[in-house]
């Protein structure tokens, strides 16, 4: 069967693909009794044929009430199953780790069939959603090529290792409109609603809820849910009502008109059900429906840090996913970018309307699991410098073409997060301090940034300096008011869309913008950075290192992908303050300042974003301050392109890096005329107005 054939089938209708899925399912199994006389591969094709055979079991078990009727201990041991093969214990044997597979299978097989058997186990989820189209093309991509090597292996040879990869290649281009497609509808379609109706139709006091949803579940996720079953209904609405109503005044501070969106995603990780469940109620009585989507790991889904970035359970094995993260390397091409980004635009074709009412997220973070610092896998993936450029272009112009759909100025979002019980032994009360943290009074801290305003709307330029191990010496220079009495660089942010409390920030003019940034070390996206410095000319980066590892040819590497997203460099689009003391100072009484999320992270100390600005694709919507001041600085020198040269306006990243106080030696905004007004000294505020924010600091907290 051609690939013509396969697309034709796929649209054919329910009983095609059931048949089809039948078919595969007794292949399936029909190759436990096969073997290859390459031993070598014949042990591939087993295990990762009983693997896929244990998802179509599964299938059919959800089908037939199983997560309802199970025990505990049952749902755990299917659980267990499903991912154990790529935990961290069993990794070291597993065709999903790249090293094995090139080891037993030789690099040019060994890299395509561990990216299959990544591309496989994206069934698992599938397989729970009832998604039969979704696992009959991959089980039918697997036949495919296992047939490859069973005729080859009758001549006693192996096929070549080209054609596999023109079959894989022409798997992710046949199938990319449709990938995108229900992709894009379960972001701004709440017709897609397998997990809402999980959370809205199951007894939340009852653990074994979770192991309906296709997601590894671990004692974070069990432990998190009977947290939350043990508080009282006004401390779950308390939550979700912060959560909701960050929301609701993102819109409202931004000027935007909420009453035109239906739909807004929550995106969140498992254990928290009890409050998305109330978050959902929040939302209804706004006029707005949930939509609540997987995160996905498959290949048809490009690059990244190989972080998830949708409602997720635990993680099995974060080395796994960021070893795949550009597995696309094995066959990317210009023609299969332009593939992709036709599919996009299908999508956006086909779920217009229901795009044109999406609100856009509500998401909740959560930190406090051991901090992840990944291996470099020479047998892994590596696009080359061509493909990179690729990926770059391609993520500009995805986002350009979403743009148009789910338009930028009119959408909003909200960003809460809470730790988990891996944070240590300290899990309740670290998690009564978040909640704390997370509904701080806004108006007192509105009117202490508000002294911070308009200290540095009197500024030409902004000097920021480290202390002690830190050598981080940044000038900082900002746009010119025209009229001071109506206008503001800085964004005066309180709890709507970024909660908790604490920043102003702005987007800096790049020119004259220069300096070193330097932190001794830092989680960006859960990776760790150590002794990142980072150099700017004209407010872009030039020159970067690390010390992560000892080849320094790595380091640059990893910065590249992971914080320039391969870019040949990146604008500062963000500087802000922070001003959330008592994160600060939480963080560091229980020992978890390395595991907080950049969301709390960036308010506990000035930070720098590189790559867009926080206004990309919103410049021209005129924001205000509460003190009815037009915020000016939504631009710069790389973002006003847009209109003429969108592709060169836009990155499509923006990470921020924060120096904490402690390694703070001075801000400074220096005026026009040479005079100069300090914000910080010392890790101090000492601008009149601001001396509250050293309580916490002082100890009274």
């Amino acid at each position: 069967m051609n690939n013509e054939e396969l697309i034709f089938e796929f649209e054919s209708g329910e009983d095609v693909v059931s048949e089809r899925l039948e078919l595969a399912a007794d292949r399936i199994k029909a190759m436990q009794d096969e073997s290859l006389s390459n031993d070598r591969f014949d042990d591939y094709f087993k295990k990762v044929s009983a693997f896929t055979n244990m998802v179509i079991d599964t299938y059919k078990w959800v089908l037939d009430g199983g997560p309802d009727k199970d025990s505990l201990n049952e749902l755990q041991k299917r659980n267990r199953m499903l991912f154990e093969d790529i935990l961290p214990d069993n990794y070291g044997k597993s065709y999903g780790n790249p090293d094995v597979a090139v080891e037993k299978l030789s690099k040019d097989y060994g890299q395509l069939l561990s990216a299959l058997y990544f591309e496989l186990r994206s069934m698992i989820g599938y397989a729970f959603e009832g998604k039969k189209e979704e696992l009959v093309i991959r089980i039918e991509l697997f036949l495919e090529i296992y047939a490859v090597f069973a005729d080859a292996d009758k001549n006693g040879a192996l096929p070549k290792a080209e054609d596999i990869k023109k079959i894989m290649y022409w798997f992710y281009s046949d199938y990319a409109e449709e990938e995108r497609m229900a992709r894009f509808g379960s972001i701004v379609d709440p017709g897609n609603s397998f997990f809402r109706d999980i959370i809205i139709g199951s007894d939340l006091t009852d653990v074994r809820y979770l192991y309906k949803f296709g997601e590894y579940i671990t004692d974070n996720e069990l432990e998190t849910a009977r947290h939350l079953a043990s508080l009282s209904k006004d401390e779950i609405d308390k939550m979700a009502t912060t959560f909701t109503e960050g929301y609701r005044i993102g819109f409202e501070m931004t000027g935007k008109d909420i009453n035109i969106k239906k739909t807004a995603s929550i995106i969140y990780n498992l254990g928290f059900e009890l409050i998305v469940k109330k978050a959902i109620e929040n939302l209804k009585a706004i006029d707005l429906d949930a939509t609540i989507y997987r995160s996905i790991t498959s290949t048809f889904y490009m690059g990244g840090s190989g972080s998830r970035n949708a409602c997720t359970g635990a993680v099995p094995n974060k080395q796994f996913d960021y070893d795949h993260k550009d597995d696309e390397g094995l066959f990317l091409d210009s023609q299969l970018i332009n593939r992709r980004l036709e599919a996009i635009r299908a999508a956006g074709e086909k779920y217009k309307d229901k795009a044109r009412v999406f609100g856009g997220p509500a998401v909740i973070e959560v930190f406090g699991e051991t901090p992840f610092s990944p291996v470099p896998k020479e047998n892994a993936v590596h696009l080359s410098p061509s493909q990179k450029k690729m990926v770059s272009e391609y993520k500009i112009q995805a986002s350009l073409i979403q743009n148009e759909y789910i338009i930028g100025k009119e959408r909003s979002f909200t960003i809460i997060s809470f730790p988990i019980p891996e944070i240590g032994d300290n899990f309740k009360t670290i998690f009564d301090e978040i909640v704390r943290i997370n509904t701080l009074d806004y108006k007192l801290y509105q009117t202490i940034q508000q002294k911070l305003v308009d200290a540095l709307d009197e500024a030409e330029y902004v000097l920021v300096k480290g202390m002690g191990d830190n050598h981080t010496d940044m000038k900082v220079c900002l746009r010119k008011l025209q009229d001071k009495s109506r206008e503001t660089n800085f964004e005066n942010c309180v709890a709507d869309v970024n909660i908790p409390v604490g920043e102003v920030f702005t987007s800096p003019r790049l020119t004259g913008t220069e300096g070193v940034l330097h932190v001794t070390g830092v989680y960006l996206e859960g990776l760790f950075f150590k002794n990142l410095e980072i150099r700017f000319k004209d407010g872009c980066t030039t020159t970067y290192t690390c010390s992560n590892f000892e080849d320094e040819a790595e380091n640059k590497k990893y910065i590249e992908d992971n914080i320039l997203f391969n870019h040949k460099m990146l604008p500062i689009g963000e500087f802000a303050i922070g001003t959330n003391t008592l994160a600060y100072v939480i963080a560091r009484k229980y020992g978890i300042e390395e595991k907080l999320p950049i969301l709390i992270a960036e308010k506990t100390g000035p930070h720098f974003a590189v790559g867009d600005t926080c206004y990309s694709y919103e410049e021209d919507n005129v924001t205000y301050n509460p003190d009815g001041k037009a915020i000016v600085a939504r631009e710069n020198e790389i973002s006003c392109k847009r209109k003429e040269n969108p592709k060169e306006a836009y990155f499509s990243c923006h990470t921020d890096i924060t120096i904490p106080y402690d390694e703070l030696g001075e801000i400074r905004a220096v005026r026009e005329d040479g005079s100069s007004v300090v914000i910080i000294d010392k890790g101090r505020f000492v601008l009149p107005g601001t001396e509250e924010l050293n309580k916490p600091l002082d100890g009274e907290f």
